[in-house]
């Protein structure tokens, strides 16, 4: 049996460690002492405890068949907050640390034909997509785009594996990917699911913005700068669960304004990426101020993630 932590999380060991790219190392992980891990699906990712409060969410980019590996993939930014750096400097061969259980905000939908759009390290949630696409026998093409051949991860992996349904586009041999064109025809039968740097999510958002709703699916590996909050002054927080209403001032989150109130809650990157502080919504009417939620989830105002979100309302109640 895995071991686990008393907060669900797993100890694993580092069985591999690989640089796949320029500045890109991917790391095979195992169970401390063997058996199975927990089982994901393509688009999950999971913690690393790093040390300390040092937390960061990677993308599992294995084979979710593999019972007893994860695989992840992480670039060193030089201009990072301490995570890449640790996992680079730190991370050997026979290295223990501590993960989350995978969680999955990022799923593939079924569909009869796929555009996946990689910007470098944005590769790697797509990778097992790719895989399940094809097994399931729909029709799919991969953009990948980075500063360099070099700089780009698996490429040979995916070359050797997928052909000619992968486009390598590496910036200084042919500019940025030409997205207009790729996307000028709407199509309902295609999802799109594209990961990687801010700028080419934005362009990929304009350029699909006459398709389909909901045909556009994104991962951000940063949050969406949002401004400032609609409701300036104070709401109540109604914890369903626990019996306590909380109020929740400016300049406090949702999440920090529960804690201080003496109730536990899952939660990681406090910055709307994750999706580790998933909350049901009872009642009232949430801001939404996530990474996260599509058009269609925002709407349905069933769950939202408290580390960044607040209230249109004046009160809200919640699952907790």
């Amino acid at each position: 049996m895995t071991p686990a932590e008393p907060s669900g999380e797993v100890k694993v060991v580092v069985t591999e460690r690989v640089e796949v790219a320029e500045g890109v190392v991917a790391l095979t992980l195992a169970a401390l002492g063997g058996g199975p891990l927990p089982a994901w699906s393509p688009g999950a990712h999971i913690d690393l405890r790093l040390g300390g409060d040092l937390v960061r969410q990677y993308s599992l980019c294995g084979d979710p068949a593999d019972a007893e590996h994860w695989r992840v993939a992480v670039l060193r930014e030089s201009a990072g907050r301490g995570g890449s750096a640790f996992v680079h400097g730190e991370l050997a061969v026979g290295t223990t640390l501590a993960v989350s259980a995978p969680r999955n905000n990022f799923e593939l939908l079924p569909a009869r034909r796929y555009l996946f759009v990689a910007g470098g390290i944005g590769i790697t949630p797509l990778l097992p997509m790719m895989a399940k696409a094809q097994a399931d026998g729909a029709q799919w093409t991969l953009l990948y785009g980075g500063r360099t051949r070099a700089s780009m991860a698996f490429t040979e992996e995916l070359s050797t594996a997928h052909g000619p349904r992968v486009r390598l586009h590496p910036q200084d041999e042919h500019g940025l990917l030409d997205l207009t064109a790729h996307l000028a025809d709407p199509d309902e039968d295609t999802l799109i699911y594209a990961c990687g740097p801010e700028p080419m999510l934005a362009a990929v958002a304009d350029a699909s913005a006459h398709w389909p709703s909901g045909a556009l699916r994104i991962e951000r590996f940063t949050p969406v700068e949002v401004g400032a909050p609609a409701r300036a002054g104070s709401f109540d927080v109604v914890l369903e669960r626990s019996g306590k209403r909380v109020t929740v001032k400016p300049g406090c989150s949702i999440l920090e304004a529960v804690e201080i109130a003496g109730v536990d809650v899952l939660s990681s990157c406090r910055e709307g990426t994750c999706g580790t502080c998933e909350t049901v919504v009872l009642d009232g009417v949430p801001e939404h101020r996530d990474s996260l939620l599509t058009a269609n989830e925002r709407a349905s105002n069933e769950i939202m993630f408290i580390c960044v979100s607040r209230s249109l309302s004046p009160e809200l109640t919640l699952d907790l």
